[in-house]
């Protein structure tokens, strides 16, 4: 049976629809970040919601849900009552996760409906300076000339440090061995103390350690240039191209939250990113505000899923 639609009572749903976007948000919105405070989602979430409430005419609560990789969080937004009212702070973790794990309590593209990326952080590729290269190129020789005889840390599987160093030993046709860490910053510390040869951190976290001449940095895995680092070339131009891996933030809703809240949602994030104070707060600490639309998002989170999961099954990755 083939339903009809009049012209008139579709203005009619359009009309509520508009309604329901103006009159939202009436009560105060969690932002569930999937991490303990302090971590780099929750000091993005912490820049952006006190400007974002004042935009959004109610407050915006963060509402901290660490556990089980990120997935107790999200999942609880992949359930929640799609009004508006839950939102999540998503990261790279978001994007890693449903190709490192045989089987989740919810579909990371299908169960929600992206917003806006907020940033991206470019990772950098850094090496102990008692490492005997210069750039790229002479560190992909040296790994060459010793299989196995490199190590690179990250603060656990399936990290987006651990990921972004599997990236490299596919790209370039490495045998780097992965040493796993409970959490970046023992790895940091271990670095520092020339235990292994090289990391992939974001560059906010290696700018004070690459200044003071403790760590040497080799190359960005960014799509581009860091103003910060004019000099200093991606990985592409390094020569070894398809060797991309920036940590992002972002805010995803329900699948099934109404467009009109989706839009408003978009709209004042998008205001939020252009005020000074937090676009210089970003500054500060490395990251590009990004501001995507919730298309051209869903299509670069579709785009990492993708990358990631052919990581994981290339690099035989199991989730620890």
């Amino acid at each position: 049976m083939i339903v009809r639609i009049s012209a008139g009572l579709l203005l009619v749903f359009a009309c509520v629809a508009v309604a329901f976007g103006d009159d939202y948000p009436e009560r105060p919105i969690r932002l569930i970040v999937s991490y303990p405070p302090g971590g780099g989602t929750d000091v993005t979430a912490r820049t952006i919601v006190g400007r974002l409430s004042e935009n959004l005419g109610r407050q915006v609560v963060i509402d901290n849900r660490p556990g089980a990789g990120s997935t107790i969080g999200t999942d609880l937004v992949a359930k929640a009552t799609p009004d508006g009212y839950t939102l999540l702070m998503s990261d790279t973790t978001f994007g890693i996760v449903p190709g490192l794990y045989g089987k989740l309590p919810y579909d990371a593209l299908r169960d929600f409906q992206p917003v806006t990326q907020i940033t991206g952080v470019p990772g950098a590729l850094v090496v102990h300076p008692a490492v005997p290269v210069n750039s790229v190129k002479e560190l992909v020789a040296l790994a060459k000339s010793k299989p196995g005889g490199l190590n690179f840390g990250s603060g656990g599987v399936g990290t987006p440090v651990h990921m972004a160093g599997e990236l490299l030993k596919i790209a370039a046709n490495i045998e780097i061995v992965h040493i796993p860490y409970k959490g970046a910053g023992p790895a940091f510390t271990d670095l520092l103390g020339g235990h292994f040869q090289l990391m992939f951190p974001t560059l906010q976290s290696a700018v004070p350690h690459i200044k003071s001449g403790r760590l040497r940095l080799l190359a960005l895995t960014s799509e581009k240039r860091s103003p910060a680092f004019p000099d200093v070339p991606v990985m592409e131009e390094a020569g070894v191209p398809g060797v991309v891996a920036v940590a992002w933030f972002g805010i995803h809703a329900p699948r099934a939250t109404p467009p009109a809240i989706i839009a408003r949602l978009h709209a004042e994030a998008a205001k939020t990113l252009q005020d000074p104070v937090v676009k210089q707060r970003f500054a500060t600490e490395g990251a590009d505000v990004i501001g995507s639309s919730p298309q051209q998002f869903a299509k670069f989170v579709a785009d990492e899923i993708a990358k990631w999961t052919k990581v994981v099954k290339t690099g035989g990755i199991k989730a620890e």
